[in-house]
């Protein structure tokens, strides 16, 4: 693995590590602490997510035209700003402004680590955007329980703590991430025209799968809106609801050795992986369904971290290979904008289902609807294999 990738690994950990101290408790802050309904918290994720997705879309815009290091280092600063804010003034209105801030700026990061990855190390194929995979889940593994630990004390320290670790970030990035601009200028001065003078096969191959991805975390973001307060109503504590994203951390790592035998087997499979990844998320809604103890939420967050480490590594490959010389930014700024999307709806579509139907009745219709987004999954790449017969 290039030295490259390792900084990248290193730096995900520690933003994750920083940001996961706030997104797993947002909606219990402002439901709680705040006094404002599902709903209301719903919509201001909502804003933080749109925020996001002008980011993502702005930080691929800037790894193509300004090279990886400006681009990260832009959405390092813009981030650290907007903590720094959020620490000082975290009442409302000034929650929603200063988050959605932190939506924006947190959004142009991705994409440039993205697609520095599949260019440091364009031979690794799935292993390159794996182990940021990997690397963004320990970070989700050991942010969440300090953050309940931290939040159980005074849920003040929460931001406090979040600032910490984005300056961490700012001076890894500062010290260490100017030599990727190498990589990302030399790919930009490899492109000409070409990028021109391809067809539109591949931006619809992108955007059909970028269907399923809007779905799947449209699912994946019940878990830090509706379902955290849920299980508060169920009387669990911050520190178990906690432990759950812990379990989803370190489950991922550990199971990489038992699913290993078959990725390597359908390393050519993509829409095997893809598929097993959306069956497995909607069968853990049906036991969320059922669920009423810990036990039946930790088994859900089992099921659901197979179906992750199957469906989520294979997305920024997709869209590395999709990609046109010199545009490798902009798609994966297109597939992050699409997860951003996912967790946009997300949270507003899921507090007005249960303010109005039960946890329930959003379950079977997420259940279902990750079932139906394995047809774009299927037919993504159609429009390629008719531009190249």
């Amino acid at each position: 693995m290039p030295k490259q990738v390792w900084f990248l690994i290193i730096g995900t950990f520690v933003n994750t590590v920083g940001n996961s101290f706030l997104w797993p408790l947002n909606s219990i802050y402002i439901h709680d602490h705040l006094g404002k309904s599902l709903t209301t918290a719903g919509i201001v994720l909502m804003l933080n997510s749109l925020a996001g997705v002008f980011g993502n879309l702005v930080g691929g815009y800037l790894f193509d035209r300004v090279g990886g290091y400006k681009a990260i280092l832009i959405g390092v600063v813009l981030n650290l700003l907007s903590i720094s804010l959020l620490t000082i003034w975290h009442d409302w209105p000034q929650y929603i402004i200063f988050l959605a801030m932190m939506g924006f700026s947190g959004g142009i990061v991705y994409p440039a680590i993205y697609a520095i990855a599949g260019s440091a190390w364009p031979e690794g194929g799935r292993r390159a955007f794996n182990a940021i995979f990997l690397a963004n889940n320990v970070g989700v593994a050991i942010g969440p329980a300090l953050a309940g630990i931290v939040a159980d004390i005074k849920f003040d320290y929460v931001f406090s703590a979040n600032l910490f670790f984005y300056a961490v970030f700012f001076v890894l990035v500062l010290t260490t991430y100017r030599r990727f601009d190498a990589i990302s200028m030399t790919t930009k001065s490899l492109s000409s025209d070409d990028a021109k003078r391809r067809n539109k096969a591949p931006i619809i191959a992108i955007s059909i799968l970028s269907i399923s991805l809007v779905v799947c975390w449209l699912s994946y973001s019940q878990w830090s809106a509706t379902i955290s307060s849920y299980t508060q109503g169920l009387g669990m504590s911050l520190s178990q609801y906690s432990l759950l994203w812990t379990i989803n951390g370190l489950m991922i790592v550990a199971v990489q050795p038992i699913i290993k035998p078959l990725v390597t087997r359908w390393e050519k499979k993509i829409k095997h992986q893809l598929v097993l990844g959306l069956v497995l998320m909607s069968i853990s809604c049906i036991i969320i369904y059922f669920a009423g103890s810990f036990k039946m939420f930790a088994a859900a967050m089992v099921i659901l971290t197979f179906g992750e480490v199957f469906f989520t590594p294979i997305i920024p490959m997709i869209a590395n290979k999709l990609a046109p010389l010199g545009q490798q930014g902009f798609y994966q700024g297109l597939v992050n904008s699409a997860t951003t999307i996912g967790r946009m709806i997300g949270p507003v579509f899921g507090g007005f289902m249960v303010d109005l139907y039960g946890m329930q009745a959003l379950m079977i219709i997420l259940s279902a609807a990750l079932i139906i987004a394995i047809i774009p999954c299927l037919i993504y790449d159609r429009a390629l294999q008719k531009a190249q017969s």
